[in-house]
């Protein structure tokens, strides 16, 4: 069983900046590609940013420049270094693996911009 727990979330001052991070453990495959989504209530889940394994990164618009996803496929972990943050980027944030025998997904972790 694959187990995906993230981290770092919490309450933001707008133009602040947090650092999220995800662990996966278990039973892991081949990951292929490691991504960041985030939601909000009533909305689809929204890719933000993706690694590949050959280290290739992609954003959203709304976040590129601001958000840099990085990742080390040694030890299963992806981060998520947020900065000018804005109160539209408050959601719940899911970190996802892509592996050899399908797609894994975290519980998610809060982030609230607010003043």
């Amino acid at each position: 069983q694959v187990q995906l727990v993230e981290s770092g979330g919490g309450l933001v001052q707008p133009g602040g900046s947090l650092r999220l991070s995800c662990v996966a453990s278990g039973t892991i495959f081949r990951i292929n590609a490691m991504h960041w989504y985030r939601q909000t209530p009533g909305k689809q889940r929204e890719l933000v940013a993706t690694i590949t394994r050959g280290g290739t990164t992609n954003y959203a618009d709304t976040v590129k420049g601001r958000f840099t996803i990085s990742g080390d496929y040694a030890k299963n972990t992806v981060h998520l270094q947020m900065s000018s943050l804005r109160p539209e980027d408050t959601a719940v944030y899911y970190c996802s693996i892509y592996t050899s025998d399908g797609q894994y997904w975290g519980q998610g972790t809060q982030v609230t911009v607010s003043s």
